[in-house]
């Protein structure tokens, strides 16, 4: 007797997309016994609905067991649909509400989905179509709360996130797994403020880390690589110190640790460890402020002391790390970076990318994992204002502040002031002992990168601040114990050799300068392109209503694109120093995309968006060549130093 296997077609097509779209997903979902799926019936409209046990034994139906699109429809609809690029949906059920929301938000729309039962998910498979939707790339199922899983994913929608976001929870979902539910939510949220916070820092500060780019580029290019550092000390912690209110309780043991573990500090604890007669081994740096140079003048740095620093760091921070002898620098180690690869070329910037950093404690930690370093701890990391106050005693801060204080102004008063003047963004946290605490977004935004970060590390990370903000994937430890667990042998000497090999050579230089010449040449020809748009632009702008000379004049547009797309390499540089152009294009974008316009009003809004947008690179250019020339004069004035 042959027995025929009856084909569904709907799982299969929506299956394939799934393999194409999430294939980890789909690959849950095949292995999934056959006869896993839930208990389906249908409703009275004719589409099925399916039931599922709640947390305390009833059963509850997902969707109407009455007509279960429409519940769908009318749900959608009570919702508001102004300014929404992204919605956060409780819940796949079979799938009818995520259908309903695309129809009613547009096909522009995200949707991300929290459906953490894989059993509901191939319900949903086999019997709504929903290849459709899952084909746009738009929409993303989660079913783990993993916080590394999570920010790997949600990264390629930082954006829409921004720009819109908003809840749609279904009756059911308000009671079946709502605690999942609502934890989903509140990470989604927490990472929306992270992904806004880091935005926000890339548009506004763009321009200056261009120039502070380009004004490295003589030291970038006259030093060695991080790869000398890769794996050097393999097996031997590190311990990372940071200037929070707890630093104060431990930072004495250092002292006797030094031998023991590599040490990597922040620029703003170079000074009080060394006026503690503690050397670290390293020292990190990436702060777009020129104050920050204060963290290393008027301060003798010992020759062993390596800076390590995003080329993004102010030039002022690393000319006073080098110090005024340029023919005896002191140490430094730029890292990888694009913008630097588009001024100089490939051949000349090249160098092994490791991962930047957001503040400096997260490049140190990125360097310990490059050192290879096991395990990494912490300390001086509160990430919240232990004992009501902001930094460990005796940081750079405090002496800059020196010049304020007096009888009715004291360093507390300065403290209280600098946690204050940020109520408005003031959240409680839980500490190391399950203590309230407070914190604030920005810190806040650290946290949940660096909890990301413990995620996906491989090394054990051992929290010794004895203070500050409990940090998921870190273990708490007072450091006293930590350095006896592991700190329990002396670094062999050889680990140190990169300290004995030649460190500074100006071969590159001329090349360098060279490449910034002709970029400046490029930019020229550019600009002239940018300018030509324009004005064809606004003309056209005049000739909507007259569909014959504007289709003409039309030609000469695409003639333009087809010459800008030939200077791809500027292009990119001048959207590099003026991010806030591009953002706003992908928002009229959006925009544009979700409105039903008649194809003249639709031709003006983008000429509008078009001329707004050219507006943008014109001063982009301008920006940029002010930032090559002054690039070309630190190669020049570097290059007679060294004569």
């Amino acid at each position: 007797m042959t027995t025929v296997a009856t084909v569904n077609k709907t799982f299969l097509a929506n299956m394939a997309q799934l393999w194409r779209r999430d294939p980890h997903l789909a690959q849950k979902i095949d292995d999934l016994p056959i006869d896993a799926s839930l208990v389906v019936q249908p409703s009275k409209s004719g589409p099925v609905t399916a039931s599922v046990n709640t947390d305390d034994g009833r059963a509850v139906f997902l969707h109407s067991r009455y007509d279960p699109v429409r519940e769908a429809a009318d749900f959608c609809k009570s919702l508001e649909t102004a300014d929404t690029s992204c919605i956060i949906l409780s819940g796949l059920g079979l799938g009818y509400h995520l259908k309903a929301l695309i129809e009613t938000f547009g096909e522009e729309t995200t949707v991300l989905v929290g459906e953490p039962d894989l059993v509901t998910i191939k319900t949903a498979m086999e019997n709504v179509d929903l290849s459709k939707e899952l084909a746009t790339g738009r929409v993303e199922i989660f079913t783990s709360l993993d916080k590394g899983e999570l920010h790997e994913r949600l990264q390629r929608h930082s954006t829409i996130l921004m720009l819109g976001t908003r809840f749609a929870v279904p009756p059911v979902y308000r009671d079946h797994g709502a605690p999942w539910q609502a934890e989903f939510r509140q990470t989604l949220t927490d990472y929306a403020a992270f992904a806004k916070m880091s935005l926000v820092t890339l548009v506004r500060n763009a321009g200056i880390t261009c120039r502070n780019i380009a004004n490295n580029l003589p030291a970038y290019l006259a030093t060695p690589p991080a790869d000398i550092l890769r794996g050097r000390f393999a097996g031997y912690p590190a311990i990372l110190v940071a200037a929070g209110p707890s630093l104060a309780k431990n930072i004495d043991q250092l002292r006797e640790l030094r031998d023991r573990a590599v040490i990597i500090a922040a620029q703003t604890t170079l000074k009080p460890l060394l006026a503690r007669g503690i050397v670290p081994h390293f020292v990190t740096s990436l702060d777009f402020n020129e104050m920050s140079r204060h963290f290393f003048e008027g301060v003798e740095i010992p020759d062993e002391v390596v800076l390590v620093a995003e080329p993004k760091a102010t030039w002022h921070v690393v000319d006073a790390f080098r110090g005024p002898d340029a023919k005896r620098p002191r140490r430094v180690i730029l890292l990888d970076n694009e913008f630097a690869h588009r001024c100089v070329g490939e051949d000349l910037a090249q160098r092994t990318p490791m991962e930047a950093g957001a503040t400096v404690m997260h490049l140190a930690f990125y360097l310990a994992q490059w050192l290879g370093c096991e395990p990494i701890v912490f300390i001086g990391q509160d990430l919240g204002f232990t004992g009501h106050v902001y930094y460990s005693p005796g940081v750079a801060i405090h002496r800059a502040w020196q010049a304020e204080c007096g009888r009715y102004c004291t360093i507390e008063m300065k403290e209280w002031e600098r946690i204050v003047r940020n109520r408005t963004i003031l959240r409680k946290a839980v500490d190391h002992l399950d203590r309230e605490i407070y914190t604030d977004d920005q810190m806040f935004t650290y946290r949940e990168q660096f909890e990301r970060d413990f995620a996906r590390s491989s090394q054990r990370i051992i929290d010794a601040t004895e203070g500050g903000v409990r940090k998921l994937g870190a273990e708490v430890m007072t450091l006293a114990d930590a350095a006896k667990a592991f700190c329990g042998r002396p670094i062999e000497p050889e680990r140190f050799d990169y300290l004995r090999k030649p460190w500074e050579s100006a071969d590159r230089l001329k090349a360098g300068r060279a490449a910034l010449v002709e970029r400046l040449r490029m930019l020229g020809d550019f600009r002239s392109l940018c300018e030509e748009t324009l004005t064809l632009i606004k003309h056209l702008r005049s000739l909507t209503g007259d569909p014959a000379r504007f289709n003409k004049r039309l030609v000469r547009m695409d003639e333009l694109r087809t010459l800008v797309k030939q200077h791809d390499l500027i292009f990119t540089m001048v959207r590099d120093v003026s991010q806030m152009g591009e953002l706003q294009r992908f928002a009229a974008d959006r925009k544009l995309a979700g409105e039903e316009l008649d194809d003249v009003d639709r031709a003006k809004r983008q000429l509008k968006r078009d001329e707004q947008f050219m507006n943008s690179l014109l001063d982009g250019c301008t920006l940029l060549r002010t930032i090559l020339e002054e690039s070309l004069g630190r190669f020049d004035r570097l290059v007679e130093a060294t004569r």
